[in-house]
């Protein structure tokens, strides 16, 4: 199983082995990751799954789609690494995976 780490607001890794094929979000919720409050349940209607990807991961992983950027604009402090967790899906490739977790969640 794929093992991610997911860095809390406050510094604090938190590391869960996730099953492939489920998305981040639900990683992160199903192990109680601080910060990932996921309000619309992974429907990509909301910024509250934004996480941080470490540079060296984001070739590996799929582009961002039209939805997404525009959920993003939403998020709070955007940047050019950032991702909603419930658009990446956990696969073989993403083991040794590090998101950030932002301060705070921006909604729409």
């Amino acid at each position: 199983m794929p093992r991610i780490t997911f860095i809390e607001p406050g510094g604090l890794r938190r590391a869960v082995d996730a099953p492939a094929g489920i998305s981040l979000m639900e990683a992160a919720v199903q192990n109680g990751v601080q910060g990932i409050l996921a309000l619309c349940g992974g429907a990509c209607a909301c910024a509250t799954c934004h996480v941080y990807v470490e540079a060296r991961w984001l070739p590996k992983l799929p582009a961002r789609e039209e939805m997404e950027e525009g959920i993003l604009e939403c998020a709070w402090e955007p940047r050019g690494n950032s991702r909603l967790s419930c658009q990446i899906y956990v696969t073989a490739d993403l083991d040794g995976l590090e998101v950030t977790v932002p301060e705070r969640q921006g909604a729409i």
